[in-house]
């Protein structure tokens, strides 16, 4: 009988559990196939942690957030052994084949894992929805939903106290959660990593707006929205397992600048932070979820290793891992043009 094994990697994201539950089903009630999960990502596999998993164990799932099976920022090639352990693991324990859910960082170790004879399929997984070779990843539509509900909740108090409130989101390299939810929320300025901004810049949006009689503003920034020739804002020195630092604090960094330039301005800060990983994802999420998990099956089924089930318009294709790890899906610019004719 084959035996898969599913695992979560990197930063949990609303839908994980739907798609581990639509590859246990299609597995086992099509194919009959063996499923067990991997506990905690690549850290799971390299100390061994497997979890049996059926149609039981997998019942109710659908709008659970987080991920049953836990997840980790565990790097195997930053491990002593961790490659040699996960690979005798998953021979010892009968693995035919894993499907990984994760993004560029989680992938970029399956690629390679992948390159060593480990049997990978991936499925596409990020809340900042920048990974290539995808349209959409899930996840990401219910941060903006959740981004776009706070910046409802944000206009009227902004409104009654004649404030301008700026809200910080998730998006370390690509402002896509900033732009939607600016977007879709009224937001009067949106920053993010692919358009540095210029403070003064942003004090002028501030200012058209007071000269209009608008006595408040709106301004949602990307974690990774840094100043022209500046550096992005760090939460703390230490870096993860992958060298990546923890951003934080481009809001406040707005708010003392605004406030500095423009005397009778007074700014607060809301950083959304994980509430937008949190909780049940939206229709949208758990639907793309479902025909991820789903078609990641069909592709050990018909024996695809190495590549990712992804999005392309309406249909679901499998792409090549060595076209997808180590690049960046970026903003549409034509999206952000249209949010600037908004700005101020």
């Amino acid at each position: 009988m084959v035996k898969i094994a599913v695992l979560s990697g990197g930063g949990d994201a609303p839908g994980i559990n739907a798609v581990i539950r639509a590859v246990v089903r299609k597995a086992i009630q099509d194919y009959g196939y063996e499923t067990v999960g991997v506990k905690d990502g690549w850290r799971g596999l390299i100390d061994g942690e497997f979890v049996p998993l059926d149609l039981k164990a997998t019942s109710g799932m659908l709008p659970r957030g987080g991920s049953i099976l836990g997840t980790s920022r565990t790097n195997p090639f930053k491990r002593k052994d961790g490659p040699r352990k996960i690979l005798k693991n998953a021979q010892e324990n009968m693995i035919d084949a894993i499907i990984v859910i994760g993004g560029d960082d989680t992938l970029a170790v399956a690629y390679r894992l992948f390159e060593l004879g480990l049997p990978c399929v991936a499925v596409p997984k990020t809340i900042d929805n920048d990974l290539a070779g995808t349209d959409y990843t899930f996840g990401f539509q219910t941060a903006v939903s959740i981004a776009c509900e706070a910046l409802d909740k944000l206009h009227t108090t902004a409104e009654a106290h004649h404030r301008v409130m700026i809200l910080e989101v998730m998006g370390r390299y690509t402002g896509w959660i900033a732009l939607w939810a600016g977007l879709a929320g009224g937001a009067d300025v949106i920053l993010i990593p692919e358009r540095p901004f210029n403070i003064q810049e942003v004090c002028d949006h501030l200012r058209r707006r007071q000269s209009r009689g608008s006595n408040f503003s709106l301004i949602v920034a990307a974690e990774g929205a840094k100043p022209k020739g500046g550096k992005e804002i760090t939460y703390s020195r230490g870096v993860d397992e992958f060298g990546h630092a923890r951003l934080g604090g481009v809001g406040y960094h707005l708010a003392k600048e605004i406030e500095a330039l423009c005397k009778d301005i007074e700014a607060r800060v809301v950083v959304l932070g994980h509430l937008q990983r949190g909780g049940s994802p939206i229709a949208f999420d758990r639907v793309l979820a479902t025909q991820y998990g789903v078609g990641a099956v069909d592709l050990v089924k018909k024996g695809t290793f190495g590549h990712m089930i992804a999005l392309h318009g309406n249909r679901f294709v499998s792409v090549p891992l060595k076209d997808v790890v180590g690049k960046r899906k970026t903003v549409d610019l034509k999206l952000y043009e249209i949010a600037k004719v908004f700005f101020g």
